[in-house]
């Protein structure tokens, strides 16, 4: 099964790295789905049919994947507009709704879907839920100062709070922040709620993305299934 699962995965990224021409301002996000598609990149860089990219990544573990296979990372000082973000998500509702972050690149995962002018999220069936919060909790970005601070506004809002911590010490993001695990349960509006948590002190970032995905690839059982979002979603 796992195999099966991994094999999915791989037919999904191919997909998604055939949506990239030669010349794109490409943002990648973080993950191991992402590592997938730049796999799927370094084939078609391979088999000669992509020669020119410019590469933002959100994270430096991306950034390091991407490095691995020589390609080159730019920077969104370069190209602060992008042609197209690939990236995955940890849950997606039917109105395009994601929580992220489960790899902690949360904040920069969502500065480039803002900049990019298409975005395609890259996922297996299983993260497909009728409303957010089934299995994941809403991991939130704070400033290490005060964060206690933070967490006490977050418990307000009606989260369980946990400090996401990596060999018993805080995990610290690529922005030097920590992230706080937030458990709230069935999420019946996201909007409302990521509007609520953004405006806590002490948050950089959440993991409740809204209008940042256009297109999803989705692998399952029957193959690569394709939905885009339409004005009603």
């Amino acid at each position: 099964m796992a195999d099966d699962q991994e094999q999915l995965k791989r037919q999904v990224a191919a997909a998604a790295a055939a949506r990239v021409a030669d010349g794109m301002r490409l943002g990648l996000g973080s993950g191991s789905t992402v590592n997938l598609v730049v796999a799927a990149l370094d084939q078609r860089v391979r088999d000669g049919a992509l020669s020119n990219l410019h590469i933002v990544a959100a994270s430096s573990r991306t950034e390091a994947a991407i490095v691995k296979i020589g390609l080159r990372p730019d920077t969104l000082e370069k190209y602060p507009e992008l042609d197209l973000a690939i990236d995955g998500a940890d849950e997606i509702d039917p109105q395009f709704v994601m929580i992220k972050g489960g790899g902690g690149a949360l904040l920069r995962e969502r500065i480039v879907l803002a900049a990019a002018a298409a975005r395609l999220i890259v996922v297996d069936e299983s993260k497909l839920v009728p409303m957010l919060g089934v299995a994941w909790s809403v991991p939130v970005e704070v400033v290490p100062f005060g964060w206690r601070v933070s967490e006490r506004g977050l418990r307000a809002l009606g989260a369980r709070p946990v400090l996401r911590t990596r060999a018993g010490v805080p995990a610290i993001t690529d922005e030097g922040n920590y992230i706080l695990d937030c458990a709230f349960g069935m999420i019946s509006d996201p909007a409302r709620l990521a509007a609520l948590i953004a405006g806590g002190p002490g948050i950089v970032a959440h993991g409740i993305f809204v209008d940042l995905a256009d297109e999803l690839l989705i692998a399952g059982r029957a193959g690569v299934e394709i939905r885009r979002r339409t004005a009603s979603s």
